[in-house]
């Protein structure tokens, strides 16, 4: 990865890092522990970003 970015690619990256957040307590409680994980976690080392 460069040092120098491009915005887009900036903005994607943003993007996928807010993403990667666990699913918050209020919503296991509110959806009867129904919605427990994130499908679209991912760990920076296993999984690739497919940002372009």
């Amino acid at each position: 990865m460069p040092a120098r970015k491009k915005t887009a690619l900036k903005l994607r990256l943003i993007k996928r890092t807010m993403q990667n957040k666990a699913v918050p307590a209020w919503v296991i409680i509110r959806t009867h522990r129904h919605v427990r994980t994130n499908p679209k976690r991912r760990l920076w080392r296993r999984t690739d970003v497919n940002v372009g």
